[in-house]
């Protein structure tokens, strides 16, 4: 895999952000969709990046809403060893999220930081497969009482796969993450009487990824879904959706940046339909040099 190639996979922490819910209801913890446009399932050269995945939705509920995301430092370190034929890797994320209900109020603080470890393999025939297992921390803010942020430790696991070749990236992105169900009773939930209480259920995430390189401009479609599979409390609403949009972006050689546009075509329980706008901003801080080669004398 090339460096190019490699800019585009440095999103590959898939990971994860923060998920909002206009009825404060659970849904999944990673914000759904944040993975497209990455190349998920393909390793990265030996080396430390960092990632800023910015976003800004718009949920046209009654009242409306509106949530905002950043990751102001997500690190990758792409470790010099291999295992079982894979290359392993480690990233961590503290997300930033500022949520708002139109008349009512704001919310603004830290989400859960995730921390992971990462496996990835060449398939050949340009063909690339990964795995992924994390841990969300525990937070307990402003955010908590929304959902926002949890304050109890959840898993993730992710499973990706990725076609690059000839200027293509045809990605497909799972992601399942555990809950906690109503038996749950941590310090948010006495004080919460309006608000079922800070759990969730458990959850799975799909995003897709179909997009082509014209020299150093990247075009094409993006979509995702997300499902609740179960129910945490007696009367709640099992949450999904399934949204599309397009993405745009361009090779500046050490920095690559791509924006997306996403608008929820199918919803079950969000409240409403969101139109939501990101940017994918990769920087690699220190890529290993290859091994230089020595000829033999004989």
């Amino acid at each position: 895999m090339n460096f190019k190639k490699s800019l585009g996979a440095a999103a590959l922490c898939a990971a994860a952000l923060v998920g909002f819910e206009t009825k404060a209801q659970a849904g999944s913890e990673i914000l759904p969709g944040i993975t497209t446009g990455v190349a998920l399932g393909a390793p990265l050269p030996q080396g430390v990046y960092v990632l800023q995945l910015p976003s800004y939705g718009y949920t046209n509920s009654k009242p409306g809403a509106n949530v905002g995301v950043i990751v102001p430092a997500w690190l990758i370190w792409s470790t010099p060893w291999d295992i079982l034929g894979g290359h392993l890797l480690f990233d961590a994320a503290s997300p930033l999220a500022n949520a708002a209900i139109h008349g009512a109020r704001s919310w603004a603080g830290a989400s859960n930081p995730l921390l992971e470890a990462q496996l990835k393999w060449s398939l050949g025939g340009g063909w690339y497969g990964g795995v992924q297992a994390g841990a969300y921390l525990p937070v307990n803010n402003e955010l908590t009482q929304i959902n926002v942020a949890r304050d109890f430790a959840s898993f993730q696991t992710v499973a990706a796969v990725s076609y690059l070749a000839d200027g293509y990236n045809l990605s497909a992105t799972f992601i399942y993450g555990t809950g906690q169900d109503a038996s749950y009773n941590g310090p948010v939930r006495s004080s919460l009487t309006a608000i079922p209480g800070s759990w969730g259920t458990n959850w799975i995430n799909l995003d897709l990824t179909a997009t082509k390189k014209f020299g150093k401009v990247e075009a094409g479609a993006v979509g995702y879904a997300s499902w609740d599979l179960d129910q945490p409390y007696a009367g709640y609403g099992r949450q999904s959706q399934f949204v599309l949009g397009g993405l745009v972006g361009y090779d500046f050689g050490v920095v690559n940046v791509a924006f997306k546009l996403t608008r929820t075509v199918a919803e079950t329980n969000y409240g409403g339909f969101e139109t939501r706008g990101w940017a994918n901003i990769i920087v690699p801080l220190w890529v290993a040099a290859p091994p230089t080669t020595v000829a033999a004398k004989y």
